[in-house]
């Protein structure tokens, strides 16, 4: 079979961070051993019976079994801009301030492509979401990661910005709560942000992906909620974590009219639209009640306070996490988080998301998921308890 070179392009990207971990992971499991897994982001509750039913129920219409229009069907755009007034009370203008595009991951790919040139840098935080360093190679251009630390609740310090990085930054990525962190984001930070977008005339894109979940009494903040956010950026919400919905691949942006407009104009180019029964399913979700979001964040909270209760019980001197369903817990001394990953899933057959996938700063922590059940998050501190690890000291090569 001839084989084919694809472009400088595809060539320059880095391989999946969590497909080369699934692959590490999957050689345990085909050895016939039970892993516990911490280390994935899907989620393991069903999308609610109504929304299913709405799905159905439209899928019957004559209407919704053509193309869907671009962008996104008017009726789910004014779902969408109903939600916004009703959760966080900020106003949208369906027509000009709201996009629907499969799913956010597109959005994230789409956005640096939509705004950047070759050379230009797109800033971030570091630890971030993997795909926040690689989908700017899609336009030529650069990631900067502005260091973030548990002392400053993983909140970056624009002022830590080097000048030269500046000068080429156009474009600003964040994400509260947040993923690996489980941080959640300030009035005063978010007001910092807008200070900082406008003074350097950088577009802001605010992935809130995990909007529904905050523990102890904190609901996360919408960026929109803060005064002179939508004129300096959007906001990208998923319906694959708030309800559920993570296999129907749906998402939408809503904010400042012109990058609304460049993310649209490059989807309608790039993507397909979101088949239009989905989009009522959607509508559904967003108008109908919220008693299925809250048991959800309820469910959450109660399977991050037994597994942090349980890793301390162990002796592991873990932090909680204020928002999202992922903790973000330090290494035992004398360990990286690839090699702490690998001790816990090779000796007590637990697996985790080292952090050093999501950034440099993030190599002294791994990542835990809150998607398996209570039992089996009890079991995994007992696994770890029996291996011994945390109370070695490990060997340095």
């Amino acid at each position: 079979m001839a084989e084919f070179i694809p472009s400088r392009q595809v060539q320059s990207l880095p391989a999946n961070y969590f497909t080369s971990m699934d692959h590490r992971i999957d050689s345990v499991v085909k050895q016939g051993i039970d892993v516990i897994h911490l280390h994935t982001g899907s989620p393991d509750q069903p999308t609610p019976k109504p929304i299913i039913q709405a799905m159905n129920q439209a899928a019957q219409l004559h209407e919704n079994q053509g193309y869907p229009p671009a962008g996104g069907k008017l009726s789910l755009k004014k779902a969408i801009s109903e939600f916004y007034m009703r959760e966080y009370g900020v106003s949208v203008d369906p027509e000009t301030e709201v996009t629907v595009f499969d799913g956010a991951t597109v959005a994230i790919s789409a956005l640096p492509q939509a705004m950047l040139n070759p050379g230009d840098v797109m800033l971030t935080t570091d630890p971030g979401y993997p795909l926040y360093f690689v989908c700017p190679r899609l336009a030529g251009a650069e990631t900067y990661g502005i260091p973030v630390r548990a002392e400053d609740d993983f909140l970056p310090d624009y002022k830590t910005i080097p000048e030269k990085v500046l000068k080429k930054a156009h474009l600003l990525m964040l994400n509260y709560p947040n993923n690996p962190t489980g941080a959640i984001a300030t009035k005063d930070f978010f007001a910092d942000t807008v200070r900082f977008s406008k003074e350097h005339h950088i577009p802001v894109v605010h992935d809130f992906a995990y909007a529904a979940f905050g523990f102890d009494g904190n609901r996360p903040l919408s960026f929109l909620q803060t005064p002179g956010s939508k004129e300096q950026g959007i906001e990208v919400y998923t319906l694959s974590k708030t309800y559920n919905m993570a296999g129907f691949r749906v998402g939408f942006a809503v904010g400042n009219a012109s990058i609304i407009r460049a993310l649209s104009q490059f989807h309608d180019i790039d993507h397909s639209d979101v088949p239009s029964a989905i989009q009522d399913g959607v509508a559904a979700a967003l108008l109908g009640p919220q008693q299925s979001v809250q048991e959800l964040c309820a469910l959450y909270e109660r399977r991050r306070n037994i597994l942090v209760s349980s890793f301390r019980a162990i002796g592991w001197d873990v932090r909680a996490p204020k928002g999202s369903f992922f903790c973000w817990f330090k290494v035992p001394e004398g360990y990286t988080s690839e090699s702490f990953a690998d001790a816990l899933l090779e000796r007590a057959h637990v697996a985790v998301a080292p952090g050093a996938g999501f950034g440099a700063h993030g190599d002294q922590f791994v990542r835990a998921g809150l998607l398996e059940s209570e039992e089996r998050l009890k079991e995994a501190a007992e696994r770890i308890k029996a291996s011994g690890i945390l109370n070695e000291t490990p060997v340095q090569n």
